[in-house]
């Protein structure tokens, strides 16, 4: 079992609020892109805000075989697992979220040509 930090627990407790909702969706209303220097497979670190109201830090854009995709914020729990701290309840948020994410990181490396030319 893991213990979860009061922060932690924030953000589970607002990813259940925004969840239950119903029918009003939650909004992301910024995109923020990092961009990765060095060679790898993770290109990016985003942050997004959900209804002007709360931050989801270290959203990691990685390239892998099928292409771009995301890997929400984790942390290395006791058993050497690493599990999501944040992260979408259902498949139809995770793909809402994953496009909004990688339109803008893709809107990002077509603004700077050099970051374009290190791709």
């Amino acid at each position: 079992m893991i213990r979860l930090r009061p922060a932690d627990q924030l953000i589970l407790y607002y990813a259940e609020y925004v969840c239950r909702k119903g029918e009003a969706k939650m909004n992301i209303t910024d995109v923020r892109v990092r961009k990765v220097a060095k060679e790898g497979k993770m290109k990016a670190v985003v942050s997004i805000t959900i209804d002007d109201e709360f931050v989801v830090h270290d959203i990691k854009v990685i390239e892998g075989e099928k292409g771009l995709f995301i890997a929400m914020p984790s942390r290395k729990a006791t058993d050497g697992e690493y599990r999501d701290i944040a992260h979408p309840i259902n498949s139809t948020t995770r793909d809402r979220i994953q496009s909004i994410i990688l339109d803008r990181y893709q809107e990002v490396m077509s603004e700077d040509p050099d970051a374009a030319a290190a791709e």
